[in-house]
């Protein structure tokens, strides 16, 4: 179902009043402190800028649901760890094991095959899974899937969305809700997009998606060992949105952790109704959303995602529509492969 299509059928069940007000969760942002003039948009089939080093390892999913392993210095397929039906734009890497999606009917769930091949675990119900860097945690979310004649009906369906957390060792699960219970009735559902842990595998970097056209995109920071909801409350800060163009109706389509607690950001504008994206920038910013460095100007008409960053910071990936592109210490991103649905660091 479309981000569209979902929103109508929320909206259908919800007052006009409640649902105005679930379009204000995110605190209002800074002000500017950067101007950024975009340019042209690229080729999509531009040709590949040289690396002057090799990327390290990378797993990724290709648009036809098999999760492989690439050679880093091609971009070509190297092992097919899963064949068919992994779904989502994150997997996650730790400690030799990799961490997907797969589609089982309307249901989701989480499994983990070993990075060198074998096989494969169950984990938990589950989607978009996150394992900490020491290894001792996995987050992913739960929420309705949104495939074609999958999607509740239900009326409220905000407490159908949820963020776990899952202890590796002893599989003790804790449950962030979107919102508390008691304002549940009010909010229009704020789906998870993606989850990246800070260095210290305490904080969260939790990208939420839209809800109606391209309102509601927000990217909260959490601290798992305080927050009871991931969406607001006590334990949540909101990354505000700065610079131009349009700082007002730009969002923050997806972000990510570096080492250092700033974040590699895909900064899109604009939102609002009908949609108008007229530049896509891949930035690093710190917590308070201020630029630290562009590392590259994107496509505007394609989505930027499954943003990942190597333990050293030095190496970045993200995908511009199915396209994989790389960037080393700073340098303009390369494409390095294409059909792929997500990509990590492993």
């Amino acid at each position: 179902m479309s981000v569209t299509l979902r929103a109508c059928a929320i909206l259908g069940a919800m007052s006009l009043a409640a649902a105005l007000s679930a379009c204000t969760h995110g605190q209002p942002a800074a002000a500017p402190t950067i101007t950024i003039t975009t340019t042209a948009q690229p080729s999509a089939s531009a040709t590949p800028v040289s690396q002057t080093a090799v990327p390290p390892a990378m797993v990724a999913v290709t648009s036809g649901g098999a999760l492989v392993t690439l050679d880093p210095a091609t971009g070509g397929l190297s092992r097919t760890l899963v064949p068919r039906h992994v779904v989502g734009d994150e997997i996650s890497v730790s400690h030799g094991l990799v961490f997907f999606a797969v589609q089982k009917g309307c249901a989701d769930e989480v499994e983990s095959v070993p990075l060198a091949g074998g096989g494969v675990s169950e984990v938990a119900a589950g989607i978009l899974p996150a394992a900490s860097p020491d290894g001792t945690k996995l987050a992913y979310a739960t929420e309705p899937s949104e495939r074609q004649g999958c999607f509740p009906s239900t009326p409220n369906l905000v407490p159908r969305y949820r963020l776990d957390i899952r202890a590796l060792a002893t599989g003790a699960v804790t449950t962030l809700p979107q919102v508390p219970a008691s304002q549940a009735a009010s909010t229009l559902p704020a789906p998870i997009s993606h989850l990246s842990w800070a260095a210290d595998s305490k904080h969260l970097a939790v990208s939420v998606s839209a809800f109606q056209d391209n309102e509601g995109w927000n990217l909260v920071l959490v601290d798992a060992g305080v927050a009871k909801s991931y969406l607001t409350g006590p334990g949540t800060t909101y990354v505000p949105v700065t610079g131009k163009p349009a700082r007002q109706r730009s969002y923050l389509r997806e972000g990510v952790y570096l080492p250092d607690g700033d974040l590699f950001v895909s900064r899109a504008c604009c939102g609002g109704v009908p949609t108008q994206n007229t530049s896509r920038l891949m930035w690093e910013v710190d917590p308070a959303g201020v630029l630290v460095r562009q590392v590259a100007i994107g496509f505007v008409s394609l989505e930027h995602t499954s943003l990942a960053v190597t333990a050293d910071g030095k190496w970045l990936l993200y995908l511009a529509g199915h396209d994989l592109y790389v960037s080393h210490a700073g340098a303009t991103p390369a494409r390095l492969a294409g059909g792929l649905i997500a990509a990590a660091w492993s």
